[in-house]
Parts: C-alpha cells; sequence; structure tokens
C-alpha cells in the first residue's frame, strides 16, 4: 500500500505598499481653515482628529491631564502619549513610511503641526476612499422562435 503525500503551497502573501505623508508637517497653509482651528484651540481641533479617525473624541483630553498628574507624582513626561499614539496609529492604517523615533521628536516638539498634519491626511485619505457600486448590466437578448414549414403529403 503506498501511502499519499500532500504538498500544500502557502498562499502568497501581498507586500504591502508603502506610501508617504500626502503633505509635509509644515504645511498648514494648504488647509487654513484647519490650521487656524489647530492654533487658536488645540485640544478642541485634537478632539475633532481623534474622532474623525474613529477614535474615543474625549482621547487627547489625557494628554493635558496626564502630565499634570505625573508630574505630581514626580514623573517627567515630556512625550504627549495620545498624540504620539494617534501618528503611529494613522501611519499604521495608511501604511505610511516612518519609524517611532520621528514619531516621538514630531509630537514632542511640534505637537500642533503633528495634529494639523494627521488632520490632513485623514481627511484626504477619507475622501479617496469613498466607494461607489453599481448593480451589473446584463444584457438582454430576445429573439424570435424559428420558422416552422409543414408540407402536406
Amino acid at each position: 500500500m503506498a501511502g499519499t503525500t500532500v504538498v500544500v503551497q502557502p498562499a502568497p502573501k501581498a507586500v504591502p505598499r508603502v506610501t508617504f505623508w500626502t503633505t509635509g508637517l509644515c504645511d498648514c497653509c494648504q488647509d487654513m481653515n484647519n490650521c487656524c482651528f489647530a492654533f487658536w484651540c488645540c485640544p478642541c481641533h485634537a478632539c475633532s482628529t481623534t474622532e474623525k479617525f474613529g477614535e474615543n473624541r474625549c482621547l487627547p483630553l489625557v494628554d493635558i491631564c496626564g502630565p499634570a498628574v505625573m508630574a505630581a507624582f514626580g514623573v517627567a513626561i515630556c512625550v504627549p502619549p495620545v498624540a504620539l499614539s494617534m501618528r503611529v496609529a494613522v501611519r499604521y492604517k495608511y501604511q505610511i513610511s516612518g519609524d517611532i523615533c520621528e514619531d516621538i521628536a514630531i509630537t514632542c516638539f511640534c505637537a500642533w503641526c503633528s495634529w494639523c498634519q494627521m488632520n490632513r491626511e485623514i481627511t484626504q485619505r477619507q475622501q479617496r476612499a469613498m466607494v461607489i457600486s453599481s448593480q451589473p448590466v446584463v444584457p438582454v437578448v430576445t429573439t424570435q422562435p424559428a420558422a416552422v414549414i409543414v408540407s402536406a403529403v
């Protein structure tokens, strides 16, 4: 009796396409409404950006309250945790190239510009992701029945 050998070939993996930020960190002039909103009320801007991304609207308030609470216990925090995690999440979701060190530096030294860039990115990616579906059109062909000739014999 011969044994049966089953060979399973692994399915090919799709290579993720790495992209870049659609706007630069300091490209605030591309969207002046976004820029002014972030400048005059950065916490509100951060909350609306977080909600637009699909997270809890109040999450960025941790960046305001968290360092104050930690400082009361003698722990200094210079990196806003929510801004950092949001930036990493946006990069991951949209497959944007970069690394955690770059994200830490940007959120630590220019959190306002980072929130503006994330807002522009989310807005532009959501506009591109609009899907329009339609029903397939099936052609209808009508034919007449073939003529039948009856002969009398």
